[in-house]
């Protein structure tokens, strides 16, 4: 289930409420330390809420003015943040400024999205002439590094009273380098590009330090002048090639100016000074994959996070780098004539007991008629004939048939999961992912369940979430999300005892009878489990490419003689496994052209 971010707000506000009121009640009983954390709590619930700083105020007076009330909001090595920004409160109170910002700083760059600094007394008219521009500085420092760049412009509103004071800062010290850098990087990732670069460039020239340097090529680069931007990077690594971020941001430029094999020159000089640094390497294979877009380079990216899971860069690149992609970043949905068929009802009516019947010239894949059903529980379907070869009948034997069949019409084989299980899966399954080892990743959360009940969640999948997505799901796409859970039950059965060696394991078993069964979308689950398995595992890599390249091959052959609609998915789940024979690869990536091509000779025809 997933909350919204309106009503979490709503409650940490009527909590921040709660702890003012429990204040005032254990002052006006003396009790002062128990008012004390209480506005803390506060704080640290709501910091926008007015009324915590009229308690504040009376907290202060009640003691004997703000400098006593500081004794009770002594900060600590590790302080919680309502301590830290009580205490900033109290120091503007009592006339200390640096100390002030400082310290609200602190809150905001630990949490930047909130309202720390939204404060009427940093708003205040000279404000500028009581701040020491070293601490605007430091202040723009430790916030700006937190904000995306650029931060979306509705999310600016919390952080503008800190711009303005570095602008008022800036504007009183036109020569303070360091405030003049530190501004650019702060009125950067606000949307202030072209002032950014006037603050870098002023700072660069009256004193050229690298961080001057560095923060004039980004603005630049963010201003929409790379040119520029390389050239003052360049030349000031000349100057000074002891920074090897500055080789990799060098490299990523060169890469959006549309020379990535230039830029994979820098990153590997950044790596070979330093094969520890935590963006060269990704940075090497990403712009490796740029300059030839082969797989084996985002599987060496992966491989990468995976022996140092806390490189950030390394998951941000694989991500960007998977985006779009079916099966690496998304699952695609089904393209059957069912499926078709029923978008068409659901864009006219709503799901329901209305009375459909379809009639369907070939047989398709079971889940597609499950879907269906989902939607339409009582729809009536005709299927005019069953094309050989017949995909009621598994391309390999298997020792669980998940689907039995009376004529055309299939039944579930195998008995319903349990209530707990089918729960889990629910609450995973989604149908994107930042890249797939994020995917295998979350799935850990179904090692536990028994892989009776993952089975059984193939084909008996349980509802849509009750959330805005499920019913979404549920009324415009309910064969996506079967899909989904189909996925996310063999992305479960793929962490069913991790400990047993893949070639003899059980998860291996389970996964390839899924993999052979009859022509069905758990089929296309099964491979990308498999798949995802190999991403994570190289010992895994060889066999996964047989068996995703054996499965996608039976496929094919059965397409000499009839439609198989599981073609254009198995043909990416192949492209996206490692160590993929090329002939293989080569067979997916020619017929993937040929179903394009018709599928535009179709739309030209309309």
């Amino acid at each position: 289930m997933h909350d919204h971010p309106e009503g979490r707000e709503s409650g940490a506000r009527l909590e921040a409420e709660g702890d003012v009121a429990t204040a005032r009640i254990a002052l006006a009983g003396g009790d002062l330390g128990h008012a004390a954390r209480h506005l803390e709590d506060a704080l640290a619930r709501d910091p926008g809420l007015p009324e915590i700083h009229e308690a504040l105020a009376e907290f202060a007076a009640r003691v004997g003015g703000a400098e006593a009330a500081l004794t009770y909001f002594a900060p600590e090595e590790r302080a919680f943040i309502g301590t830290v920004a009580a205490r900033g409160h109290l120091c503007a109170v009592a006339g200390h400024w640096d100390e002030a910002v400082g310290l609200l700083a602190q809150c905001a760059g630990h949490e930047p999205q909130r309202a720390w600094l939204d404060v009427a007394w940093l708003c205040r008219p000279g404000i500028a002439e009581l701040v020491a521009p070293d601490t605007v500085a430091r202040a723009a420092a430790r916030v700006a590094p937190q904000l995306p760049d650029p931060v979306d412009e509705e999310r600016r509103g919390p952080l503008l009273p800190l711009l303005d004071l570095v602008r008022a800062s800036a504007a009183r010290h036109p020569d303070h380098t360091m405030l003049l850098w530190c501004g650019s990087t702060l009125a950067r990732r606000m949307g202030g590009t072209e002032e950014a670069v006037g603050w870098a460039r002023r700072s660069y020239e009256l004193e050229p330090s690298h961080p001057a340097a560095v923060m004039l090529g980004y603005a630049l680069r963010s201003a929409g002048r790379s040119e520029e931007a390389l050239e003052v990077w360049r030349r000031e690594v000349a100057r000074d090639p002891s920074d090897l971020d500055l080789y990799v941001d060098i490299a990523e430029l060169l890469d959006g100016l549309g020379r990535p094999a230039e830029g994979v020159a820098w990153a590997e000089r950044a790596l070979a000074a330093d094969p520890s640094h935590p963006k060269a390497a990704p940075a090497v294979h990403a712009l490796r994959h740029a300059v030839e877009p082969d797989l084996r380079h985002l599987v060496a990216l992966a491989d990468h996070l995976r022996a140092e899971p806390g490189h950030g860069y390394a998951a941000d690149l694989l991500a960007r780098l998977s985006q779009g992609t079916p099966w690496l970043n998304w699952i695609p949905g089904g393209n059957e004539a069912v499926v078709s068929l029923l978008h068409q009802a659901l864009g006219q009516s709503v799901p329901g007991d209305a009375g459909l019947t379809l009639t369907i010239s070939a047989l398709e894949p079971p889940s597609a008629l499950l879907a269906l059903r989902a939607a339409y529980p009582n729809a009536v379907t005709e299927i005019q004939s069953v094309p050989e070869p017949d995909l009621r009948i598994p391309p390999r034997p298997v020792e669980v048939a998940l689907w039995a069949y009376e004529g055309t019409t299939a039944r579930p084989a195998v008995r319903p999961p349990s209530p707990e299980a089918a729960e889990a899966v629910r609450r995973l399954a989604w149908h994107g992912w930042p890249h797939l080892v994020a995917a295998y990743d979350d799935a850990v959360a179904l090692s536990a369940l028994d892989p009776e009940d993952l089975l059984g969640v193939l084909v008996h999948p349980p509802a849509p979430r009750e959330d805005e997505m499920g019913r979404a799901l549920a009324a415009q796409a309910p064969d996506l999300w079967i899909r989904c859970v189909q996925v996310w039950a063999c992305l479960g059965l793929a962490h069913h005892r991790t400990d047993e060696p893949w070639a003899v394991s059980r998860r291996r078993a389970l996964l390839v009878d899924v993999l052979n069964n009859a022509e069905d979308w758990v089929c296309e689950a099964a491979a990308l489990a498999i798949v995802a398995t190999a991403w994570t595992d190289p010992a895994v890599r060889k066999d996964a490419a047989e068996l995703v390249g054996r499965r996608l091959l039976d496929a094919l052959k059965a397409r000499r003689t009839r439609v198989v609609t599981l073609t254009w998915s198995l043909c990416h789940l192949a492209l996206a496994t490692p160590e993929l024979i090329p002939q293989v690869a080569a067979l997916a990536t020619d017929i993937l052209r040929m179903i394009d091509t018709e599928d535009e000779e179709v739309a030209a025809g309309e």
